[in-house]
């Protein structure tokens, strides 16, 4: 069965799709004008929808303006290099002429047997992951500057 709003092509196949806008139902009525109360509502919301419009507009505007300003200044004075210590936790400061670092001389008695899988240097910490003789692990937290083991902890299965 043909619908006959539906529209078919001389060789009788389909068009592809229905089109309602282009006057193919013609039994839809135009639609009814709006009341005049309606009627000023709309007009209102269209106003405020152009002026909504025209704020972001010119909100839009004055950010590319600003990044424009941003990319083209260029700087009055280069900033002034700080100075770098190249020793963790060391202040830095910027002396005419570099000294060399102190010698720090430490030593840290382990178990007989204990072997040093890892290491980690953070400030003046001193970080040591250990494998004990008895095939546990021990980490050891050594702070350098005062040659001391701050802590031990020692890992393994929770029985």
């Amino acid at each position: 069965m043909q619908d006959p709003h539906y529209p078919r092509y001389q060789n009788n196949q389909d068009s592809g799709y229905q089109d309602y806008q282009q006057g193919y139902y013609p039994e839809e009525q135009a639609e009814p004008q709006l009341d005049p109360a309606m009627e000023r509502v709309r007009r209102k919301m269209i106003r405020l929808l152009a002026v909504s419009i025209g704020v972001m507009l010119i909100g839009l505007m004055a950010v590319l303006v600003a990044v424009v300003y941003k990319i083209n200044r260029a700087p009055e004075t280069p900033p002034a290099e700080e100075a770098r210590s190249d020793i963790p936790g060391q202040a830095a400061s910027a002396p005419a002429k570099p000294e060399p670092p102190k010698l720090i001389e430490s030593q840290i008695n382990l178990t007989p047997g204990t072997r040093l899988l890892s290491q980690s240097l953070s400030g003046n910490e001193l970080s040591l992951e250990t494998l004990l003789p008895d095939g546990g692990t021990e980490l050891i937290i050594y702070d350098y500057r005062e040659s001391r083991i701050i802590g031990r902890i020692k890992l393994g299965n929770v029985e």
